[in-house]
């Protein structure tokens, strides 16, 4: 795990190098091992490093393939490297690092090397005859590629921070974006909330040649290929395949030359995970977790117990309101970009470093995968009720309302107002954060763009003749957990130099797990499958648990200990021409008074995007 960046510029011009080192420098929190540089002509490339693989001196980056004709700059970890390594006969290996592995495979099988990794990855290589840039992003987008272009130079990293360090790029808010931040907390992929600044799509590879860019998709999360008949005939069948396909996954991310850990909540997820670790090593795990005095949040003895299970080496964090206000300038200062999310990886990951951790996995991904989410479960429920959009509006409004008892009443009235119960319809209206109604007050607008419901209507046609559970999971990977979570995971576990994995995001798991039907997933407890998979290393009371997910007592504490913070974020953010400041405050003071329909996170989405643009110095 490292930092990466580069600069190219017009052929009759000198890249200056000391702007690569610029880059560099804002990323050496990602790479504190080793840096550096390389530059020639109207290229210059730069690297910090996280040694994880191969320590030596000779690994270090940017490396060069034998003959001295390719330069790559990486980011990642493939973990298949030793069996690619195994096909690249006659190749002059010089290290034992899988960078050298990928500079090899790109020489022998150009731009279709990427099919050959199994990993998480963004890299850069040069190739100093042609003049070319390839660069290529892991399937799901777990590492970062950023990148800025104009009629000058292009310039990338991986962190919009390190591009705008440069002074080569604007630093100038992407407006068209805030309501796509405020609905659903982040930005997707092309786009960012930096004006012109653009992100190498999960999946893609690209070529940047003659001064210009083009990306080309390489894995479709739409098209999972076919599975075997036989391992989808029943449940026996089924279990058997999803544990020898985690059992690999697991151990493929425990390829480590430095000390690895795990984060361990008590939940299924990454206990799912720990007991995997624990049943491929003798040593025992190392596991962390973050404890709470509010009992409602606090997992803690749930954490315990499967450490007990599993004999791990366990280490806690408490935390409390008044702790977390000391840490949360740093903690938004790490933020690259404004989230909803990301504050609790921050914690656990400090925690865990601290420990002399350099590696991590942790349960990320297990609810998007094997329908763990409440939507799961709420879509499953409303396919039955299809006939409701036969019959007039208020009768259907009538019929949901006892259907939902609870349910927020705006976002209930959105529902009744829906087209159709169908993927493209439901999906974005069970993802927002803040309803559209609601942005469009805050932002003081009529008309708000919601990319969502285009989007899905563009994807329908590719993911209609999969299972219902199957595009929802597609759904949700692409609109929330490549662009909040696993971006966040990166970052936050990134701050403290701790390499971050997750084995439930494998993208062979997942395309199995995209032909399941949705009989084995819509069980009446929660990731059944994912249990009776592993059975009987998981305790059968872990189904009857209720979910709880890991996060901090935000309502509480921001209404307390961290009130004033947020209101002086608040009247800063409402001085800028971007929202109606009437609304705006009003907003706040409705969350302040425990107003049921202004949630907490409509109001930290707020308060980080201020503290973010006032760090990074954005207009």
């Amino acid at each position: 795990m490292c930092g990466i960046a580069g600069l190219i510029t017009r052929h009759d011009t000198i890249a200056d190098p000391a702007l690569v080192g610029l880059m560099t420098h804002q990323l050496s929190h990602r790479g504190p091992d080793a840096g550096g540089s390389w530059a020639e002509g109207n290229v210059a490339l730069g690297h910090r490093r996280l040694s994880i693989i191969d320590l030596t001196d000779g690994a270090n980056q940017p490396l060069f393939s034998p003959d001295g004709r390719y330069a790559i700059t990486f980011n990642g970890e493939i973990y298949n490297y030793w069996a690619v390594r195994q096909q690249l006969t006659g190749y002059n290996f010089q290290t034992n690092s899988d960078t050298e592995v990928i500079l090899a495979a790109y020489e022998r099988w150009g731009a279709a090397c990427v099919h050959q990794f199994n990993g998480m990855f963004a890299f850069a290589i040069w190739d100093r005859h042609t003049k070319e840039l390839f660069a290529a992003r892991d399937r799901l987008g777990k590492k970062p590629f950023y990148y800025y272009h104009d009629q000058h130079q292009f310039v990338f990293a991986s962190e919009v921070r390190a591009l705008l360090r440069t002074g080569l790029v604007p630093r100038r808010l992407n407006t068209a974006m805030l309501p796509q931040y405020l609905m659903y907390q982040t930005v997707s992929a092309p786009n960012t909330l930096v004006a012109g600044v653009g992100q190498l799509q999960a999946g893609h590879t690209a070529l940047f040649v003659d001064h210009c860019w083009t990306e080309t998709r390489y894995w479709n999360l739409m098209a999972p290929p076919p599975a075997d008949p036989a391992l989808l005939q029943n449940g026996a069948a089924t279990q058997r395949q999803v544990r020898s396909l985690l059992q690999a996954s697991v151990t493929r991310r425990m390829v480590s030359d430095v000390p690895l850990g795990a984060f361990l909540s008590g939940g299924i997820d990454s206990s799912a995970v720990v007991a995997l670790m624990a049943e491929q090593t003798e040593q025992p795990v190392n596991t962390f977790t973050v404890t709470f005095q509010e009992a409602a949040f606090d997992e803690s003895e749930h954490a315990r117990q499967m450490a007990k299970r599993f004999n791990t080496r366990h280490t806690e964090l408490p935390l409390s309101a008044r702790e977390l206000l000391a840490e949360l300038p740093t903690i938004l200062a790490s933020m690259d970009q404004p989230s909803g999310d990301g504050p609790n990886t921050y914690m656990v990951s400090k925690l865990t470093r601290a420990a002399g951790i350099t590696v991590a996995l942790s349960g990320l991904g297990g609810d998007e995968v094997f329908a763990g989410y409440s939507t799961f479960g709420r879509y499953a429920r409303l396919q039955k009720l299809g006939w409701l959009w036969h019959l007039p509006r208020p009768v259907r409004q009538a019929v949901l309302k006892r259907f939902s008892p609870g349910t927020n009443q705006q976002k209930l009235a959105d529902l009744t107002n829906l087209h159709s119960l169908n993927t493209t319809d439901l999906f974005p209206l069970f993802r927002q954060s803040t309803s559209a109604r609601a942005a469009q007050q805050l932002l003081g607008t009529n008309r708000l763009a919601n990319p969502y419901p285009a989007m899905f209507s563009r994807q329908q046609a590719e993911i209609g003749h999969l299972h219902s559970m199957s595009q929802l999971t597609i759904s949700e990977l692409l609109t929330y957990t490549e662009p909040l979570l696993l971006r966040d995971a990166d970052q936050m576990s990134m701050a403290h130099a701790l390499e971050l994995r997750v084995p439930m995001l494998d993208y062979e798991l997942i395309e199995f797990m995209l032909r399941v039907p949705d009989r084995y997933k819509t069980t009446k407890a929660p990731k059944q499958l994912l249990v009776e998979s592993i059975h009987p290393l998981l305790p059968g009371e872990l189904l009857k648990r209720p979910k709880m997910g890991f996060s901090f007592p935000w309502s509480q504490w921001m209404r307390t200990e961290l009130g004033s913070f947020c209101a002086e974020r608040i009247e800063s953010l409402s001085q800028r021409n971007l929202f109606d400041k009437t609304a705006l405050l009003a907003y706040h003071q409705r969350f302040m008074t425990c107003d049921p329909a202004t949630s907490w996170n409509h109001i930290w989405l707020l308060v980080v995007l201020e503290d973010w643009l006032i760090t990074n110095q954005v207009e």
